[in-house]
């Protein structure tokens, strides 16, 4: 069976698959910079997390050589912040009863996996 040129077979090179869940604030930022340093990246848009907030997950493949400047760039480009929320939402509450002081939570930041890849083509 011959094989096509267009394959582009990564075995030589090993890999790892990068798996990032940015808060939406931090997407732009992210996105630039990793365009900036010329790595492919897919994006997938997400919802998750304590306040179901909107995430976006970005799919990454990079060489193992690339993977220490990759979690570095990530790093710096997803800041964690504070923000306030009422523990319960209003209709849950019962009708006349007072409403929770807002608290502080932390959001931002980076949630990220890296996973080994066994194979990678590209056609």
């Amino acid at each position: 069976m011959q094989e096509s040129s267009n394959a582009c077979r990564m075995n030589a090179h090993p890999m790892k698959l990068v798996i990032a869940v940015i808060h939406n604030r931090d997407k732009g930022r992210v996105v630039d910079a990793l365009l900036e340093s010329q790595f492919k990246f897919t994006q997938v848009a997400s919802t998750g997390g304590f306040l179901r907030e909107g995430n976006t997950t970005l799919l990454i493949g990079v060489e193992d050589s690339q993977l220490e400047s990759l979690l570095r760039l990530l790093e710096s480009n997803c800041r964690t912040r504070e923000q306030y929320v009422n523990p319960m939402p209003p209709d849950a509450a019962p009708i006349g009863s007072f409403l929770p002081t807002p608290i502080a939570v932390e959001v931002g930041g980076a949630v990220v996996f890296v996973l080994p890849v066994e194979r990678f083509e590209r056609f």
